[in-house]
């Protein structure tokens, strides 16, 4: 009958007998009319009930079982009926789509070409309508189709590529099944499956609570738009789904605490699912490079319309009526459209999309997941990194390695000489047995980790276990060492005979404000009587003032004089300084403590009895560095990017790893007592070093230029989260001026948080943040660019931009050093682009307009240039390699340094451009002359280029101008070789970057040249395109001299390259680009 009962709601869990009030929660969706035939999602989201009934009838509904959960028959069925675990995107608007395609880019531009080309044909070319202007609007129309299905072709790729990318990372989830605990594929939950929720996973299905932590808070920012946390419990609070704290939805985390529920909405049927039924489309945002080349296309498109109608109007005052015939109305609108083609770079758009999908490409070879493709830019800006440490800079697998107790200090390495090795005694008492045993118990029971099911029956160290690193590592020790204690195999877990002397009654786990966790354990003894246990573990500089005794040799509890405080805080130290963890163990009897049944009550009885502690022991977790951050942290600090270390470690731990990773270099270090206006630099001194401000508290914006500069001494600086509460505004200030190398301990997530915050407001800094954990979640959601571990929690995974997939810190320097080559090979093709684009092409039709000249460059072979010759070659420039020292420079200040600035232009018009269009003018020039038509025979001419001019018949003149055509055109083709192998680097020699090997090896360019030559052989040679629009075969030496022309380019430049390099201050290297 259960199955009848539930049937029509047993996926979204609705009762229709029951009315519930909905309202919405910062959810701003833009709901589309739907048909009567289909659900309103929002009515199904209001009949949700499943939060107000019982407990045990929710195991009834969903037919499923707290301790065996679902059985595999029912989970196939279930599987069959509801399908996959997956929300579905929103559906794309496919036509919208296609209007951008074809209309988008420079794409209107050429619409307005090909509309005035046909406008030119007919009615404006009447009675004798020249075929030439309809095959160049044929030709517009082919540029248009092709640019429109390549932007689709590569948008379609990025899109695969994007979707393949993310797929990467597999989201899990722990299920109770068939009696035993599982990780899953969070897409194969199906409804009635028992999850379990741990500090740090994100909720993969909508879940009934039906056991929390008293601690438990959920982030439903996603969700909601609200960044509280939210608190969560079993029982429920309101009558709204949206409300009640007893329901985990969808794509929100655990940000504290731990809980067990049963799931009653997978997929589409989720709240989140129904949410994104309701939503609207997704707007497109642009990226930031993108939104520079939007405003380079619209100024370059600006020029282009007023250049074209400058030629209308020209040709309309002064050319038609004081040289009647030189210029037909359709002659002088195909003459326009030479303007507006000749200033639009086609190939940009299509390279910015394509570069883009490239470096995401290549990063994902390197397992770093890129979210978004703007975040690729934003890398190459990066001027300071703020890392975690545990996880990030050090390996994260820990080890525990040494214990120390009241008599003396122990090691767990049995090659250790000088230090007596730590074999467990066989007692095993919270009373009686010696201070060691206690130890290992308390550090079993009191312990968030556990064992995965599936591994049972392995060894100790070969066990899976389902926890963060540290307990992880305490509870290998602690399993071990009771292993020993009650001589069992290391197969057994220990764990099912302890339980049946103690038993845990509360717990309020680890959390990075507190640094502590606590366990309630009801020790039973075999007389039948029972004790209530506080047992304690955390850091011990937070536990030290709670603890008033100390556990000795024999289990007797001494008080805690400060001698022994003294002891132990020097072995800290000592252990600290090595780089390792140290956790304090304690416990405290709760006999003469009233325990309250109410959980929150219950909590803060806890809180207030956390004192009196017995101190049993320290123990010492190594992590060690991982092996390639050194090396990383020397290439990104190379790169002109600041590592600052932001750790809740204790600061001598902190300030050790530090240096093994060379995150400080320094054998001394500054603390906040040398930020005192008494050391050697004042207030004005920094004052000065930013921009000659006159007041005392320095505002954001005076504040811009504030960073060490390459004459400043490198300077390292330590501070603790608790001494950043006494900084005051000039402090910042002087900190992020003066030091390199900083190190911030003891840190809570607010104020790692606070931290990236100061930071982005000074310096026009671009802050990264590292991190794997809960607590470092807000500081990577707050960040310019947010980099999680692919190990780390599913809260930092989906706070951040980039995954790293392999947990490889190396990778960041080359997911910077990528971010810049997207910005450096946009530039190069621009800087290709236009000097033969704009012009040498622009300049035939100058010189055919105010000079009379005849065109030195047809419209067909120009259009023809700029949409095939230039765009192969550009996008051959996309897959360049970064340049030897790209990672030697600055990162880019993305307020001031823009795409395009004075030094590129001058390189674009003044100097390669400047060599160019004189060389293919000259070609022009050097065949009319072998003609017979001298300099002054062609220049002026205007209408007299007719039948017998100068002895020549048309048919005749019409020749030689398609010759020299062709000759031109042959000559900006073969040119710009010369100009993409200079260009290619900023510094460089091409004899130590040449594109057929070595590390910057590209055979993109080389297949680039072959392809546009073949395209030119074509044009010249194809007996089509000679009938339709008058190309013409070349003399033998034309095809020749303009490779003398490229060579001369590349030699020029190669000359500008060395001074450069030789003479770096010179006014040559401060003009270069």
């Amino acid at each position: 009958m259960a199955s009848q009962k539930t049937g029509k709601s047993e996926e979204n869990g609705t009762s229709h007998n029951v009315q519930i009030q909905y309202r919405t929660l910062s959810i701003h969706v833009e709901e589309k009319p739907k048909s009567k035939a289909s659900a309103d999602p929002a009515d199904v989201i209001r009949q949700i009930d499943v939060h107000t009934i019982p407990v045990d009838a929710i195991y009834h509904r969903f037919s499923t079982s707290p301790t065996l959960g679902l059985e595999s028959p029912a989970i196939e069925r279930l599987t069959r009926t509801f399908g996959k675990n997956v929300i579905s995107p929103p559906k794309t608007i496919y036509w919208k789509k296609a209007l951008n395609y074809v209309f988008g880019g420079f794409n209107f531009l050429m619409w307005i070409a090909f509309i005035v080309t046909i406008l030119s044909y007919k009615p404006l070319g009447e009675p004798n309508p020249a075929i030439f202007n309809l095959g160049v609007a044929i030709l517009l129309l082919l540029v248009i189709t092709v640019s429109a299905t390549f932007y689709a072709v590569v948008d379609f790729h990025a899109s695969r590529i994007m979707k393949s990318i993310k797929g990467l990372i597999a989201e899990e989830a722990t299920v109770i099944r068939n009696g035993e605990r599982h990780t899953i594929s969070a897409t194969d939950i199906v409804v009635g499956d028992v999850v379990i929720l741990t500090l740090g996973n994100r909720v993969p299905a909508d879940i009934r609570i039906v056991e929390a932590s008293s601690d438990l808070r959920f982030d439903r920012s996603l969700l909601t738009g609200e960044s509280d946390m939210v608190p969560g419990s079993i029982n429920s609070t309101s009558d709204n789904a949206m409300e009640t704290r007893n329901l985990a939805l969808t794509s929100t985390f655990v940000v504290q605490g731990q809980c067990t529920g049963v799931v009653f909405a997978t997929g589409d049927r989720t709240i989140m699912g129904r949410i994104v039924a309701m939503s609207g489309d997704t707007k497109f945002k642009l990226t930031t490079v993108q939104k520079e080349v939007w405003f380079f296309t619209k100024v370059i498109s600006a020029v282009a319309l007023g250049l074209f109608c400058i030629s209308i109007i020209v040709w309309a005052a002064w050319l038609r009526r004081s040289f009647p015939g030189f210029e037909t109305a359709s002659g002088a609108i195909i003459n326009s459209i030479r303007c507006l083609t000749a200033f639009v770079p086609q190939g940009l758009p299509v390279c910015v999309a394509l570069s883009l999908t490239i470096v995401a490409r290549r990063m994902a070879a390197r397992q770093v997941l890129v979210k978004n493709l703007a975040t690729i830019e934003t890398l190459g800006c990066m001027s300071v990194l703020c890392s975690d440490k545990t996880g990030t800079l050090t390996e994260g697998n820990m080890s525990v390695r040494r214990i120390a107790v009241l008599d003396g200090e122990y090691s767990l390495d049995p090659d250790a000489a000088s230090e007596k090795t730590f074999v467990p005694e066989s007692s095993l008492s919270m009373k009686s047995s010696s201070s060691l045993p206690q130890l290992a118990l308390i550090a079993r029971l009191c312990n968030g980790a556990k064992f995965e099911g599936d591994t049972q029956g392995l060894s100790v160290f070969e066990r899976k276990i389902k926890g963060d690193p540290t307990d992880t590592a305490i509870l290998r020790f602690a399993e071990e060492s009771l292993h020993k204690c009650l001589s069992m195999q290391e197969s057994t877990d220990v764990l099912p005979i302890l339980s049946e002397s103690y038993k845990k009654i509360f717990e309020i786990p680890f959390n990075s404000r507190n640094k502590w966790m606590m366990s309630i354990i009801q020790e039973h003894d075999k007389s039948g009587s029972t004790q209530p246990w506080m047992l304690v573990k955390g850091a011990p500089d937070v536990l030290s003032p709670s603890v008033s005794s100390i556990l000795d040799s024999t289990g007797a509890a001494v008080p805690f004089s400060s001698a022994q405080q003294e002891r132990l805080s020097r072995i800290q130290h000592q252990w600290s300084s090595e780089g390792q963890r140290v956790i304090a163990v304690g416990k405290r009897s709760l006999d003469a403590v009233k325990l309250s049944s109410n959980e929150t009550e219950l909590e803060e009885i806890l809180y207030n009895e956390l004192q009196d502690l017995t101190l049993v022991g320290l123990v010492s977790i190594r992590d060690p560095p991982r092996a390639d951050v050194k090396e990383a942290v020397r290439t990104i600090r190379a790169a002109g990017v600041r590592i600052f270390m932001v750790t809740g470690d204790f600061l001598t731990t902190a300030v050790a790893i530090g240096k093994q990773v060379g995150i400080i270099s320094q054998d001394r270090y500054d603390t906040i007592n040398n930020l005192s206006r008494s050391d050697s630099e004042t207030s004005s001194d920094v004052e000065k070093k930013v921009k000659g401000s006159d007041e005392t508290r320095l505002s954001v914006r005076d504040a811009a230029d504030m960073k060490p500069t390459d004459d400043d001494p490198i300077r390292s600086l330590v501070l603790t989260g608790d001494d950043l509460q006494h900084l005051k505004t000039e402090d910042w200030n002087r900190i992020l001026t003066d030091y390199t190398e900083i190190v911030f301990a003891r840190t809570t997530p607010e104020q790692k948080l606070f931290i990236v915050e100061e930071t982005k407001k000074r310096g026009d800094n671009i802050v990264a943040v590292t991190g794997d954990g809960v607590n470092d979640a807000p500081a990577l959601k707050a960040s310019d660019i947010g980099i999680a571990m692919g190990s780390g929690s599913d809260v930092a995974k989906e706070a951040a931009s980039i995954i790293l997939l392999n947990n490889d810190f190396s990778s960041i320097p080359v997911a910077i050093e990528l971010g810049r080559l997207v910005f450096d090979n946009l530039k190069k093709v621009i800087l290709y682009l236009m000097p033969a684009g704009t012009y040498t092409e622009f300049i035939t039709v100058f010189a055919n307009v105010f000079l009379g000249m005849q065109l030195a460059l047809s419209s067909y072979l120009q259009v023809c240039f700029s949409i095939t010759n230039d765009v192969v070659m550009s996008i051959s420039l996309m897959y360049e390699q970064p340049e030897s020292d790209l990672m030697a420079r600055k990162p880019r200040n993305a307020r001031t340094e823009r795409l395009t600035d004075w030094r590129f232009f001058f390189q674009i018009y003044l100097f390669i451009g400047l060599m160019m269009w004189p060389c293919a003018m000259s070609m022009w020039f050097l065949y009319m002359s072998e003609q017979g038509l001298r300099f002054h025979n062609v220049i002026l001419v205007f209408n007299k280029w007719e039948d017998g001019f100068q002895g020549f018949t048309i048919d005749q003149l019409s020749h030689f101008v398609a010759v020299g055509q062709c000759i031109y055109y042959i000559t900006i083709v073969f040119m710009q070789y010369g100009g993409l192998l200079s260009i290619r680097n900023r510094r460089v020699s091409i004899l130590n970057s040449n594109p057929l090997w070595g590390p910057r090896r590209n055979l993109a360019v080389p297949a680039g040249m072959l392809c546009t030559a073949l395209i030119a052989v074509t044009n010249l040679y194809g007996p089509g395109l000679q009938r339709v629009f008058g190309t013409t075969p070349i003399p033998a030496k034309f095809w020749g001299i303009p490779f003398g022309f490229a060579l001369g380019i590349l030699i020029v430049d190669e000359t500008r390259k060395a001074i450069v390099r030789a003479y770096p201050k010179s006014i040559i290297a401060k003009m270069a680009w």
